[in-house]
């Protein structure tokens, strides 16, 4: 086995976790192969002899990588492109296709991308860096081109929003969280009598979706809105539960993108108001945070 060879192998051993790393930093499975891809050009023209460290390297580089695409992003305040054509010199797997970007939303969990989407690329770097991965600010300061002691504010600032979120003061989440895990548990067995058990009969939905044709602005009554949530049972793969301006709520994110959040009025053990929002102007607006688990 030759050097190159040696090189590739080590790589290819790394990628796993780079990919990871990547992901989480930008929520698309396609920018963060991009992002791996530009780590293993900038490898090959590096001197590799010289890295003492190849995982501390290959991490610092694809960080920088990201960190620039999230800016680049937001400058151009628009969504990362599905796919990314990538240089095809690396050793590299196959493309990925909505199924895998699934599973691996999945396993970072849904709710933390949707999270992590709200930050800005310095903060969502800086805790992914030390949150997930657990640098110290002195490295993910190099990375950020900040103080360590600006890193340290910057992850803080980050972990308040993904962790704290804002509850009113007679918001109870510990008597919320029952009735609205209950509820998505029959969503997801697409359980109609599940549903009926804890929705109250007179349950008011608002439907606040632009772009649907002809599609219901509000619905009244358990058993009509029942019906409709079992025909969408297959999709609730993507839903997870949320606190949601300042509430339990629940958000759907396929892939990590948020497109639909649910907000609940509870009445003891019934639901008795829904609003669905899937309107962009007032899914940016919404105060998410991670709920204890």
């Amino acid at each position: 086995m030759n050097k190159s060879e040696e090189l590739g192998k080590l790589f290819e051993e790394q990628r796993g976790h780079l990919r990871g790393v990547a992901y989480r930093m930008l929520g698309s499975a396609s920018e963060a192969e991009d992002a791996v891809q530009e780590a293993w050009l900038r490898l090959n023209r590096s001197d590799a002899e010289a890295i003492n460290n190849l995982e501390g390297w290959l991490t610092t580089v694809v960080a920088r990588v990201c960190l620039d695409l999230l800016r680049s992003r937001k400058a151009k305040r628009e969504e990362a492109l599905d796919e990314i054509v990538v240089e095809p010199t690396a050793p590299k797997e196959d493309s990925t296709n909505p199924e895998q970007e699934a599973l691996l939303a999945d396993s970072v969990g849904v709710a933390l991308l949707v999270m992590l989407d709200t930050l800005a690329p310095a903060e969502r770097v800086a805790f992914v860096l030390h949150d997930v991965l657990d640098l110290s600010f002195d490295e993910i300061a190099s990375i950020v081109g900040r103080t360590p002691a600006a890193a340290r504010q910057l992850a803080s600032r980050a972990r308040r929003r993904v962790r704290g979120g804002e509850t009113s003061p007679s918001t109870d989440l510990k008597s919320q969280r029952p009735v609205v895990d209950a509820f998505l548990t029959a969503l997801r067995a697409g359980d109609f009598q599940g549903l009926l058990a804890v929705l109250d009969p007179d349950v008011y939905v608002h439907v606040d979706i632009p772009g649907v044709p002809g599609g219901p602005t509000e619905i009244r009554g358990a058993e009509k809105w029942a019906r409709g949530a079992v025909a969408f049972s297959r999709m609730v793969q993507s839903v997870s539960i949320a606190v949601v301006n300042g509430g339990v709520g629940l958000i759907f994110a396929p892939g990590g993108r948020l497109t639909r959040a649910l907000t609940f009025k509870i009445d003891g053990d019934k639901i008795v108001e829904v609003e669905v929002i899937g309107n962009p102007d007032r899914l940016r607006d919404l105060n998410l945070a991670l709920i204890d688990e």
